[in-house]
């Protein structure tokens, strides 16, 4: 099986932040590549089982690139695959949950079933993680055995 892991990054901790997702992932035996959304494998996502989306906050929610680009995620052939959604902040205050609703939202729009593990296992993720300054490493990688574990589920 197959996931993409498409973020935009301007201080790199949203393209770390992703790598850690994509460690989680290759540990359950999915192969996985990471892309940033101005140099995105086109063919690779529309063969990948998974799609993962992240953004830096702005303005408490995602950057202007990443809106842009998920007003084209339709096109991208992404209805009927497994999604979720990261995020990075400089505060914990700082939007986190606003930008991943923001890209929840049109994943769910552009036909893809949203998951985050939520509540049903501990540490709770409720939406998708958010990393403060570069931080959570282990949570980001326990993200990414969890919607590892979910891809096999839905497309095993």
């Amino acid at each position: 099986m197959k996931a993409s892991i498409l973020f935009d990054s301007k201080t790199g901790n949203t393209k770390m932040a992703g790598e850690w997702i994509g460690k989680g992932m290759e540990e359950a035996g999915i192969e996985v590549k990471c892309f940033n959304i101005s140099d995105v494998d086109k063919a690779w996502v529309k063969e990948s089982d998974c799609v993962i989306i992240g953004s830096p906050t702005y303005i408490a929610d995602v950057s202007g690139d990443m809106k842009k680009f998920l007003e084209s995620l339709g096109g991208f052939g992404v209805a009927g695959k497994l999604g979720g959604a990261y995020a990075t902040a400089q505060y914990d205050w700082g939007g986190g949950v606003i930008a991943i609703e923001t890209m929840l939202r049109h994943m769910i729009v552009a036909g893809m079933m949203a998951y985050s593990s939520g509540g049903t296992e501990s540490p709770v993720i409720h939406l998708g993680p958010v990393s403060v300054n570069g931080n959570h490493e282990d949570l980001f990688v326990q993200y990414g055995r969890r919607m590892a574990k979910q891809c096999l589920k839905v497309n095993g």
